[in-house]
């Protein structure tokens, strides 16, 4: 049932993005400047690891980052890339505020349709739980050539432990696969990941950061100390 709502949500929500035109106007002013953009994605390209992991808080940038490497390697090794989100409303979200043009044109496109053609490539979107992989779960290995991982910076621990928005846990895949299973079912297929997240710790992946990223302190809320956890100002 959860699932279910989280799909008509970002539906609902995606809907009005392309209604109101938010998406080529509402976030330019805030948008990564080109030449910061092309630097840091040539540090992507420059990097050897073939498993990356983008660790700073700045979701939104980040994923411009990563979303126009993974573009651009696509016009240099044609294929199939998988784009997997932690869940449909995040999704949305970076539909609305990534941080160029492009990338949120782009992902507004796939997100209902959750396949598109590119050039000579294909890609795919698909999130945390498993039930959602019917599309990307039986592709060719030989023909994947790379992935995005992201996962949310911003649960929130005074949300309702019921409320639905907050279960994206996959109870049996971590049994069947382990903790990360998001992302090491990916790794065995691909010859290329980006993960983004924030305060988390994968085995196996090279850590990159960019200097123009400042980092963000600890916050106080009533007495209590917040650390990433809560995400007050993603971009």
């Amino acid at each position: 049932m959860s699932i279910f709502f989280q799909y008509l949500e970002c539906f609902l929500a995606v809907a009005k993005i392309l209604i109101l035109g938010e998406i080529s106007g509402m976030n330019l002013k805030k948008d990564l400047a080109k030449s910061t953009l092309y630097e840091a994605v040539k540090t992507l390209v420059e990097t050897p690891a073939p498993h990356i992991h983008l660790n700073q808080q700045k979701l939104f940038t980040l994923f411009s980052i990563a979303f126009q490497n993974i573009l651009y390697r696509s016009t240099k090794r044609p294929g199939h890339y998988i784009i997997r989100i932690e869940d449909p409303l995040l999704a949305e979200k970076l539909a609305r505020k990534a941080k160029d043009e492009t990338t949120r044109k782009f992902l507004s496109r796939l997100i209902i349709p959750r396949k598109l053609q590119y050039g000579s490539s294909t890609f795919f979107l698909d999130y945390f739980p498993i039930a959602t992989w019917g599309m990307t779960k039986d592709l060719p290995k030989e023909k994947i050539q790379g992935a995005i991982i992201v996962k949310n910076t911003s649960h929130n621990p005074l949300i309702e432990e019921s409320d639905f928005r907050n279960i994206t846990d996959d109870t049996q895949a971590v049994q069947l696969f382990g903790k990360h299973y998001y992302l090491t079912t990916l790794m065995e297929n691909s010859p290329l990941t980006i993960t983004i997240a924030f305060d988390e710790e994968f085995e196996g992946l090279e850590t990159v950061q960019f200097d123009f990223i400042e980092e963000k302190n600890e916050r106080l809320v009533d007495g209590v100390r917040i650390s990433g956890n809560i995400q007050f100002d993603e971009d």
